[in-house]
């Protein structure tokens, strides 16, 4: 399973990415793309509740 990892940047800030060969995906931080967008002060945190709010709701 070839993979091939690095940063992307968009707008300026590292988006850090994961190259999967074999399937060829992409896969992108959350969190990273979560700081570019919503610039949280503490996107880990923002993605923790994220996920609970979605959880409860279904």
């Amino acid at each position: 399973m070839a993979k091939n990892t690095n940063v992307k940047l968009f707008e300026n800030r590292k988006v850090r990415s994961l190259w999967d060969a074999e399937n060829e995906k992409r896969y992108i931080s959350a969190v990273d793309v979560i700081e570019v967008l919503t610039d949280s002060v503490d996107p880990a945190a923002y993605w923790r509740k994220f996920k609970v709010c979605e959880i409860n709701r279904i």
